[in-house]
């Protein structure tokens, strides 16, 4: 426990570093303000004080006329200090965009660096939360909490001295306030970063029960479980708003302790100076009258201005909690892996890769026995092994191994010899197609679904995957051609036509090892033949595992492996 909470102050440490690096710029101009600031004060003060003058008993107008430079100057000074301010908020929001970039970066880089069977025991909701809701969450901790931890005591500092300097009386009041918010601050820091936490881990588990339950929608209203998610989701909902409103509550109560500082220093300047300008009324002297409420009003005017800095800090204190409670979340990602032992494998060709499997064994629970119990089979380079049997034999605990989404309990897994768990996952990942029971497609044009595997595909290349997937025979049966829309995994299309997207986003991506898991499962015999010839065109020179009981499999060439119970029953064209 010790050791994270080192780990995260380290972390935010850093993070501040950084932060104020960026926020330079936006300290600096938020110091130009609160100078400009006290240039308005003073002119308002010099336009306010000669009327307030005549008030006073005994008063009288005070000789000559009424000065032009305070307008002058007020004006002045308010056009220069709003472009300062709307300067120092691009700045700020440019540090902000500029802080979440890099630290989104980094997330997804250990997410995908981790590769799949690490990060199989953190859910994907999680996940998502953290690298899309938490990362843009700590915007404020750059844009606004990197410059109010320091403008909190550089901007009430220059206020200070220029009050010291008219004002003494004035000045100690302010400074005897001023240092009494600290104390009110941290005490509802606190608070306010413990209800933090609470808060985003209420909506990170509301978002993953959200996102399960769209997810199995169809299996719980078919299961008659509807109303009863519906209660669970409401009940978390419920959580998460006890939680945003107990923030709520310790934010307000912080805001307050400003308030009833600044309200004390208003009052107790205001009485101090009010004694004194009644015992000066009776003076003679109406230019010293003139200069002390003048003076008078310019500490009076500036306080508001003195604890702004404050109420500042005070906002964006929430931020820095939210910077903390993300720090446990991102140090808690794991580590990109890294090549342990062996050569990674770094061939990009289309050709090439032997895959073997030797004594693996692997066990999804124990209750339910092993689902590979010591399998060995090769996959030669450029040629197509077959994995056949009846459901549940293992064929999909095999593509999942190969897909890097679980290690092995024991045996290993190798490509050219080295063992699968010493190699990156990118590198896998690039060397790797996979066509599953139904494709992935996401909502868009399905140019986009197609060039998702390489973006930057010419046209000539693109034409070729196009004609080898058959996706052109259907193509000028489409409203916009490329450009149509489909929905989420491929909604618009008929199963056929959608495995062809995943054949040709394949084809695009053109990776030596291909992964075809029951890739005509739901399809007809007329369109799974169909698809099967689109596949062979695919397969060639290719490392190929097929895992299919379908009886149209017959059409590859290549070796065979039956599996049944997890262990393997025959094998044909094996040496």
């Amino acid at each position: 426990m010790n050791e994270s909470k080192a780990a995260i102050r380290a972390w935010t440490r850093a993070q501040a570093r950084l932060g104020l690096r960026m926020a330079r710029p936006s300290i600096f101009l938020g110091v130009v303000s609160s100078l400009l600031a006290v240039v308005q004060i003073w002119c308002i003060a010099n336009i306010l004080g000669p009327a307030l003058t005549t008030l006073l008993p005994a008063g009288g107008v005070v000789s000559g006329e009424v000065p032009i430079w305070p307008f002058a100057g007020f004006i002045g000074a308010a056009l220069t200090r709003m472009a300062v301010n709307a300067t120092s908020e691009i700045s700020s929001a440019a540090a902000g965009r500029a802080a979440r970039r890099r630290l989104r970066s980094e997330v997804l880089s250990s997410i995908v660096g981790a590769g799949p069977a690490v990060l199989r025991q953190t859910h994907s909701g999680a996940l998502a939360a953290l690298a899309v809701d938490r990362i843009e969450a700590l915007d404020g901790y750059f844009a606004r909490w990197a410059p109010a931890s320091v403008l909190w005591i550089a901007s009430p500092f220059c206020l200070f001295l220029s009050v010291l300097w008219v004002q003494p009386r004035a000045a100690l009041i302010l400074g005897l306030c001023g240092a009494a918010v600290p104390v009110a601050q941290a005490v509802f820091g606190i608070g306010a970063a413990v209800a933090s936490r609470n808060q985003f881990l209420a909506m990170t588990r509301l978002q993953a029960r959200f996102l399960d339950r769209i997810r199995g929608i169809a299996t719980i209203v078919l299961s008659g479980r509807a109303d009863e998610e519906t209660a669970r989701l409401a009940e978390a909902a419920d959580d998460l708003r006890v939680r945003t409103m107990k923030i709520l509550r310790v934010a307000f109560l912080s805001s307050a302790s400003i308030d009833c500082a600044m309200i004390i220093a208003l009052i107790a300047i205001a009485l101090a100076d009010g004694h004194h300008a009644l015992a000066a009324a009776d003076d003679a002297d109406r230019q010293n009258l003139l200069r002390l409420v003048i003076n008078s009003l310019f500490a009076l005017l500036i306080v508001p201005e003195f604890f702004a800095p404050f109420r500042g800090l005070a906002l964006a204190y929430q931020d820095r909690a939210l910077a903390q409670g993300a720090a446990a979340e991102i140090l808690a990602l794991p580590e990109p892996q890294s090549v342990t032992g062996g050569q990674p494998v770094r061939t990009v060709e289309a050709h090439g890769v032997t895959i073997a499997f030797e004594d693996v064994c692997f066990t999804w629970d124990a209750s339910r026995g092993p689902a590979l119990d010591h399998v060995s089979f090769i996959a030669p380079a450029g040629e197509t092994t077959v994995l056949a049997g009846p459901s549940g034999a293992g064929k999909s605990t095999v593509m999942e191994l190969l897909l890097g989404f679980i290690r092995p309990d024991s045996g290993r897994v190798t490509f050219n010899g080295a063992d699968m768990q010493t190699i990156v996952p990118e590198a896998i990942a690039k060397m790797t197609s996979w066509i599953g029971q139904r494709p992935v497609l996401f909502a868009g044009t399905l140019k986009e679904n197609i060039t998702f595997a390489k973006p930057d595909a010419t046209p000539e290349e693109m034409a070729a995957a196009l004609r080898s997937s058959a996706v052109d025979r259907f193509l000028p049966d489409l409203p916009d051609g490329l450009e149509t829309v489909i929905g989420e995994g491929g909604f618009g299309l008929s199963g056929g036509q959608a495995q062809r997207i995943a054949i040709a986003r394949a084809y695009l991506k053109n990776a030596p090892i291909l992964l075809l898991d029951e890739p005509t499962a739901y399809l007809d015999p007329v369109t799974e033949a169909d698809v099967f010839e689109s596949l062979k065109r695919l397969a060639l020179k290719r490392t190929v595992i097929l895992a299919s009981h379908s009886t149209a499999v017959h059409m590859f060439s290549g070796r065979r492996v039956d599996l049944a119970h997890g262990r393997v029953t025959a094998r044909q064209g094996a040496a």
